[in-house]
């Protein structure tokens, strides 16, 4: 299913997370799934990533300064089960955020599952550019979110829970 992913920088300090999680709350807006990295790893993946291809973002000294002041923040991902109304909470109150489709999918919580989830989007030839999830127990459901390059492809190769 294809889902709205709200992406956000937070200060990277104590009560940051708690302060927006209590605001979605208090707006009756649930998080479906959360994945939070310190920025500056993402700054260093970017970099990295361009320079791999020639294209660098920023000379050495640039990306030494930008990594400094990114660890000062983090990087959220997050579904929530009213996207429209978080985006506008968000919108209102100044918070710096984007969003982007992704596909979200519940599957079995045993071995392999996920295995055959990726197989089958490498068979297509769709690259996943980031994946996070959520485990439940053994018996339960997982919901796992992809932020394939082609999300409607993606989407249709999951239709009806086949994979």
């Amino acid at each position: 299913m294809i889902r709205r992913e709200i992406s956000l920088f937070l200060k990277n300090v104590p009560g940051e997370l708690g302060k927006l999680t209590a605001f979605l709350g208090d707006a009756n807006i649930n998080i479906d799934a959360i994945t939070i990295q310190d920025a500056s790893s993402y700054v260093q993946n970017l970099f990295e990533a361009r320079g791999k291809s020639l294209k660098r973002l920023a000379s050495y000294a640039s990306y030494s300064s930008m990594r400094r002041d990114s660890a000062d923040f983090s990087l959220i991902r997050l579904l929530t089960d009213k996207p429209e109304d978080a985006i506008a909470l968000l919108k209102d109150n100044d918070y710096l955020f984007d969003s982007n489709d992704v596909v979200a999918i519940d599957i079995t919580n045993k071995p392999g599952e996920f295995a055959k989830m990726t197989k089958k989007l490498g068979e297509e030839k769709i690259n996943i550019n980031y994946v996070y999830g959520s485990v439940s127990d053994s018996d339960g459901k997982c919901l796992f979110v992809f932020c394939p390059e082609d999300v409607a492809f993606a989407e249709s190769i999951f239709e009806g829970g086949k994979y």
